[in-house]
C-alpha cells in the first residue's frame, strides 16, 4: 500500500535526537528553570554567533519579538511603516500593536519580496521604517532597501521569520537590518516544541531594553522603567532549540538539495518554479509554486495522499481586520496573483528522494489528464 506523504514531519526529525533533547528537557525540570534559565541563555548566545551579531534576545514567539523590534522604534500614533501585504499576518500586527500604520508595497513577480522600485513612492512625511519580510526562506534583495532607507533616514527591521540560515550576498539574513527577528514556530527550519522567537542586533542598547520589555518593562525585580510584556522564552524551547541548533545546517543543506531535485523534476510542468535570486541562497522553509490552477492542482496531490498548503491565498490589504486601511482588490496585483496561485509543496529535510519523485509524478499525471 502507498504510504501518505505529509506536508511536514516533525515526528522524522525529532526521532533521531530524541535522547538528546529527553537529556535537555530533564536538565530544565530538574533545574526548575522554566522561564528563561541557562538553557534559554546559552540558547541566545549560540543563536548570536549563528546569525554572526552581537546579541540574541529569545521570545515566546517571533511574534511578541517583531513587535519589540517596532517598540525600540519609539512609534508614534500615525506613524507609518512600510512593508508587504503578502506574508503572515504577524508582520502588520506588530506594527499595529505600536501603534503605527503599515503602508503596504507590492512584491516581486520571481521571489515574492518586497519590490525595492516601489518603496520611495511610498515614503511619506510620516515614515518612519521598512520591514522586508525573507519569505518562505528567500532573502529579501536588502541593498537597494539599505539604500532607501539611508537616504531618507529610516529604520530597516528584517522579518527572517522563514529564513534561518539564508544568506543574501553572503551575508547571513538578519545581519543588515537594525534590529532582526526571527520565529521557531514547529514548522519552521529551527522550531521549538511550541511557540518561540528571537530578535537579534548589533546594537547594545537595544539587546538591553528588549530584555526589559520582554520581562515586564523591568531590570531590577518589581522596579519597572516602561510598560512592558511577560514574552519571555520558556526554559524548555530554549533547550529544545539548543539541541536542534547544533543541527540546522545539515538540515538547510538537505532543504537546498530537495529543491534543486523538484527543479530538475518539475522543469518540464506548466508550473512557474520559485526563483532564487543570483544574490541569494535559500533556507528553503517552504518551495511554493504557481499555476492558475492551483485549487484543482491541490486537490489532486491530497486525493493522492500527498500533503501541500497555501501560503498566503488573501493578502493583508485585503482582510477584514485591516479594512480600515481602505485597500481594494487590484491595489497589490502582483500580491493578490500570487495568492490566487501559489502552493506549497512538502519540503523537509527528511524527505526521501522517492518522495519527491513521487511528487513530481503525481505533479506531471495532473497535467497530463
Amino acid at each position: 500500500m502507498t504510504q501518505p506523504i505529509p506536508y511536514l514531519n516533525l515526528k522524522a526529525q525529532i526521532q533521531p535526537l530524541r535522547e538528546e533533547l529527553d537529556a535537555a528537557i530533564r536538565r530544565v525540570v530538574d533545574q526548575c528553570s522554566f522561564c528563561l534559565g541557562p538553557d534559554t541563555l546559552q540558547f541566545e548566545k549560540d543563536f548570536a554567533r549563528f546569525c554572526g551579531v552581537e546579541h540574541a534576545v529569545g521570545f515566546n514567539s517571533g511574534t511578541s519579538a517583531l513587535h519589540v523590534a517596532m517598540l525600540l522604534l519609539d512609534l508614534k500614533p500615525g506613524d507609518e511603516v512600510i512593508t508587504t501585504p503578502y506574508t503572515f499576518a504577524s508582520t502588520s500586527w506588530a506594527i499595529s500593536y505600536a501603534g503605527a500604520r503599515p503602508v503596504y508595497v507590492d512584491i516581486e513577480e520571481a521571489t515574492f519580496n518586497l519590490d525595492p522600485r516601489k518603496i520611495e513612492s511610498a515614503i511619506t512625511p510620516r515614515t518612519r521604517a521598512v520591514v522586508p519580510v525573507h519569505l518562505y526562506g528567500q532573502p529579501a534583495d536588502m541593498d537597494p532597501i539599505l539604500e532607501i532607507c539611508r537616504n531618507h533616514g529610516l529604520a530597516v527591521v528584517e522579518d527572517a521569520a522563514q529564513a534561518h540560515g539564508a544568506r543574501y550576498k553572503g551575508k547571513g539574513v538578519g545581519t543588515m537590518g537594525d534590529s532582526s527577528i526571527f520565529s521557531f514556530y514547529p514548522g519552521k527550519n529551527l522550531g521549538a516544541f511550541g511557540e518561540g522567537g528571537a530578535l537579534v542586533t548589533r546594537r547594545a542598547d537595544w539587546d538591553k531594553r528588549a530584555r526589559s520589555l520582554r520581562e515586564h518593562g523591568s531590570t531590577v525585580r518589581y522596579h519597572h522603567d516602561e510598560i512592558g510584556y511577560n514574552y519571555r522564552m520558556e526554559g524548555i524551547q530554549g533547550a529544545v532549540l539548543g539541541v536542534k541548533l547544533r543541527y540546522l545546517s545539515g538540515w538547510i543543506q538537505a532543504r537546498q538539495r530537495i529543491a534543486r531535485r523538484y527543479h530538475e523534476l518539475l522543469a518540464s510542468t506548466p508550473l512557474q518554479l520559485p526563483a532564487q535570486a543570483a544574490y541569494a541562497e535559500s533556507a528553503w522553509n517552504l518551495y511554493v509554486v504557481r499555476h492558475p490552477r492551483r485549487d484543482e492542482l491541490k486537490a489532486f496531490l491530497e486525493a493522492n495522499q500527498i500533503g501541500c498548503a497555501l501560503h498566503y491565498p488573501l493578502p493583508l490589504h485585503l482582510q477584514k481586520c485591516y479594512a480600515f486601511l481602505g485597500h481594494k482588490p487590484g491595489d497589490f496585483p502582483v500580491s493578490e496573483k500570487a495568492g490566487r496561485e501559489c502552493l506549497s509543496l512538502p519540503i523537509f529535510p527528511e524527505l526521501t528522494d522517492s518522495e519527491v519523485e513521487r511528487v513530481a509524478e503525481t505533479i506531471r499525471q495532473f497535467f497530463a489528464r
